[in-house]
């Protein structure tokens, strides 16, 4: 019999718990989940310190892009309650100048009244090409995007393009950790997993294959077996 414990999943950018569904509906017999709510705050530590006070006791971490994030912020300031940790389709790196330029213009598409043309505009960048137009993956992206808003969308760019490197934190990262992605994740490409895995002591890397940034909604049963696995590594 499995050991319940308390599992916190983390959303990306214009994510929301739909996000997660899979897992949701295929762990709770393992873990009690709780998912972060990182729309209210527009800085990777007060997303960190919302998700700290709205969970007690220690918890398993997972997050997936901006998710990620805050789960290194977590680490930074409450480390003795992350039992373990799974990094998903994220980086460990601050952003680039590009990046930075790329997100303020979208910030000017959305205050321009155009926030409902962001995310077509970026689901080819996030999923698989044969999950492009796959109803299921389509609809729950926009209808999530939808529902996180606008001004949300814009909180979330300011704390992404100003959130913390990470990097020299990966070798003090000592607790089971599961490194997952995409294999044709074009946000945050293969190679920087095999980076982060290579740097965290003890670090499982899985590639989820047909698959873009968005690996729990893409391929959700490959994403929830690799958390149970992690859940069970002592």
């Amino acid at each position: 019999m499995s050991h319940r414990q308390t599992l916190v999943l983390l959303p990306g950018m214009l994510c929301d718990a739909a996000l997660w569904r899979h897992q949701v509906n295929t762990l709770d017999d393992v873990a009690d989940i709780h998912v972060g709510d990182l729309t209210r705050h527009d800085s990777i530590g007060a997303m960190a310190q919302a998700v700290l006070e709205a969970v007690t006791g220690p918890f398993a971490l997972a997050g997936l892009s901006m998710g990620g994030y805050v789960a290194f912020e977590i680490l930074r300031r409450a480390p003795e309650r992350v039992t373990r940790v799974a990094l998903l389709d994220t980086a460990a790196h601050g952003e680039p100048t590009e990046g930075r330029r790329r997100r303020a213009a979208l910030i000017d598409l959305s205050r321009q009244g155009r926030f409902k043309g962001v995310t077509p505009h970026l689901l080819p960048s996030l999923v698989h090409p044969r999950h492009e137009n796959d109803p299921t993956v389509r609809d729950t992206v926009l209808t999530m995007a939808e529902r996180v808003g606008h001004a949300a969308f814009e909180r979330q760019q300011r704390a992404i393009m100003n959130r913390p490197d990470s990097t020299a934190d990966l070798p003090g990262i000592t607790r089971p950790a599961l490194v997952l992605c995409g294999r044709e994740d074009a946000v945050t490409p293969l190679a920087v997993h095999e980076e982060m895995a290579a740097a965290l002591p003890r670090a499982f890397l899985v590639p989820v294959e047909d698959c873009g940034h968005l690996a729990p909604l893409e391929q959700p049963a490959a994403v929830s077996a690799a958390l149970r696995l992690w859940l069970q590594v002592s």
